[in-house]
């Protein structure tokens, strides 16, 4: 069994000094970020990119979350460490949440991975930096704070990274945060104060949890449950040009059941199809072909919702030029059951074979009491507080791919790391506000459609 020298990682600051991780590299003479958005949103529905051009334009924020390709992008042409990991590849923010585990309780993680494959682990670390600071200047806090939001999520995550290098390979494994438990499990990392204001954003969190959300998505009519249409959100599938039809998303829904474990499988097949309705959700996600499929068990009152959605190769590998042999769908799955500590048990993937193409497919489960913060709501100290939960869920998802004493070694003790991830993502909100000043442009000249 091969083995990593941990110390190892220090080596790699000769390559990549902890200072070069500041630094934002330049674009190309002529880059133009809107001409490629454009050209990486040709393969998506068309007829649904006015509506994902529109959510982008709500905000700095907003459209920082439709943007994982340009930033991609500007993290390639930079400094990296070269010590990879598997990584979320869409690391803001608002791509943490809850849920519930398979065993009923409220859990904290990553909850979005369209993008996850192996890269330089503080990639993943740059974008949520960048994003807290995006979310900082929304609220008003002057640059001084932005640095201390950025500063504190890099320190909460080298420490967490120091600390699970410390731990067995199954300790590390098994760790997770529960929202019941979320205080004591980060004692040693948290003051009791910050601990405090965690323990405060967390039961905002469980007091708007979905458990409801189901139930206002169906009605009850002659013909039993059908998912109430309210498009964008939901809406007929056969509303907008599409090259996939509901028999389409059956047979992807009867095929993907294979890659599910043997009891899931059992539990599947004792549940019917009864609807299929198009799927809108999100920002970045918006004009990928999704799906929600209603599904009933003993009677009409026994609902189960699952969500098809088409899986693309991931940016993180489009711009290190990376192959991968896996199905798109399926890299998706291993890269969430890799980095998640409780993954849905319901997830799984599959391809759908036709005569002029293959496309791939992930499925999970919809409407199991996920939820997410609503960062507007919070202010500059719960930023804070969140900013360090989601950099330790992060630290602890990158070690569960083993590579924790490396990464430690290059971070080191000091607080050269924090310095250069909040220089990085000071720099990055005035790029990405330059984007987004460059998108709102390009609405108003006719290069792009919105809708009204």
């Amino acid at each position: 069994m091969k083995t990593r020298d941990p110390s190892g990682g220090r080596a790699h600051r000769a390559t990549a000094p902890r200072s070069a991780l500041g630094e934002l590299a330049p674009r190309p003479l002529g880059y133009d970020p809107i001409s490629r958005l454009v050209e990486h949103d040709a393969s998506l529905v068309q007829d649904l990119l006015a509506i994902r051009y529109r959510r982008m334009l709500e905000g700095p924020g907003s459209f920082l979350r439709g943007t994982a390709l340009l930033m991609a992008e500007d993290l390639a042409r930079g400094t990296s460490t070269g010590l990879k990991v598997q990584l979320c590849g869409d690391a803001h923010l608002s791509n943490f949440g809850v849920f519930l585990s398979p065993e009923r309780e409220l859990m904290f993680d990553v909850n979005d991975f369209d993008e996850t494959s192996v890269g330089p682990f503080e990639w993943d670390v740059k974008r949520l930096a960048s994003s807290l600071v995006v979310a900082s200047h929304d609220l008003g806090p002057d640059e001084r704070h932005q640095r201390d939001i950025a500063a504190a999520a890099a320190h909460e995550y080298r420490s967490a990274i120091i600390k699970f290098a410390s731990q067995t390979r199954l300790e590390v494994w098994y760790a997770r945060l529960d929202l019941d438990r979320v205080v004591k499990e980060l004692r040693g990392f948290f003051s009791d104060a910050a601990s405090r204001r965690v323990d405060d954003v967390m039961r905002h969190v469980k007091g708007v949890a979905t458990s409801s959300a189901q139930r206002t998505a169906l009605r009850y009519g002659p013909l039993g449950p059908r998912i109430v249409l309210d498009a964008p959100r939901f809406s007929e599938v056969d509303s907008v040009a599409s090259s996939m039809s509901a028999d389409d998303v059956v047979d992807v829904v009867s095929g993907y059941a294979r890659t599910l474990s043997s009891d899931r499988q059992v539990l599947l097949s004792q549940f019917d199809i009864r609807e299929v309705v198009r799927h809108v959700v999100g920002v970045g996600s918006v004009g990928t072909e999704c799906f929600a499929v209603l599904l009933t068990g003993r009677d009409d009152h026994d609902t189960f919702f699952l969500q098809v959605k088409e899986a693309r190769r991931s940016v993180i590998d489009q711009v290190q030029g990376q192959q991968t042999s896996l199905d798109f769908g399926e890299r998706v799955v291993r890269g969430q059951k890799l980095m998640q500590a409780t993954s849905d048990p319901f997830l799984g993937w599959d391809t759908l074979n036709r005569a002029d193409r293959s496309r791939s497919f992930y499925v999970r489960q919809l409407f199991n009491d996920r939820a997410s913060v609503d960062v507007s709501r919070l202010n500059e100290a719960s930023l804070v507080a969140y900013g360090r939960l989601c950099a330790w869920t992060l630290a602890r998802a990158h070690a569960r791919f083993g590579r924790a004493g490396e990464i430690s070694a290059y971070l080191g003790r000091g607080g050269r790391f924090e310095e250069s991830i909040a220089d990085f993502a000071l720099s990055y909100r005035e790029r990405n506000h330059r984007d987004f000043e460059a998108l709102r442009d390009a609405v108003e000249q006719g290069r792009v459609t919105v809708t009204s």
